[in-house]
């Protein structure tokens, strides 16, 4: 079993976003998806709504703080955000380590169908760094 970290700041939105689709797209037979943060936000509304209107649902998700997770022996990890890749406090593990600086939906400002684009905007970019991470890690 592969277990795959990914972390944000907040645990709110890009991190939750993008464990929705790592478990969309691996074989949750052989691979395991944590999703956590330096702080607990808890889950955006938006991300949910956002996700939902693809055909995924993480209402059940939990906003996680990093400290949980550290007798896990991660294969992989994913920093989502500069800030949580900057300040995340040390992390024993051997895990292989990848980083992307996607932008933060939660910070989008004008109407609410505004923001809900930009939500979606953000999707798509994690969707396809997601699917392409599974892809090239045979996972």
């Amino acid at each position: 079993m592969k277990n795959i970290l990914v972390l944000c700041t907040g645990n709110s939105c890009r991190s939750q976003i993008a464990h929705g689709y790592l478990d969309f797209f691996t074989n949750k037979n052989q691979v395991k998806i944590y999703s956590a943060g330096i702080e607990t936000h808890g889950v955006n509304p938006k991300a949910i709504v956002t996700m939902e209107a693809d055909g995924i649902d993480i209402s059940n998700h939990t906003s996680n703080h990093i400290d949980e997770y550290f007798d896990v022996n991660f294969d992989f990890v994913i920093t989502v955000c500069d800030n949580a890749k900057e300040n995340c406090p040390y992390f024993p593990t051997k895990a292989i380590t990848f980083h992307y600086n996607f932008p933060d939906p939660a910070k989008a400002i004008g109407t609410e169908k505004e923001i809900l684009v930009e939500f979606e905007r953000v999707r798509e970019m994690i969707k396809s760094y997601c699917e392409h991470f599974v892809e090239e890690n045979k996972l």
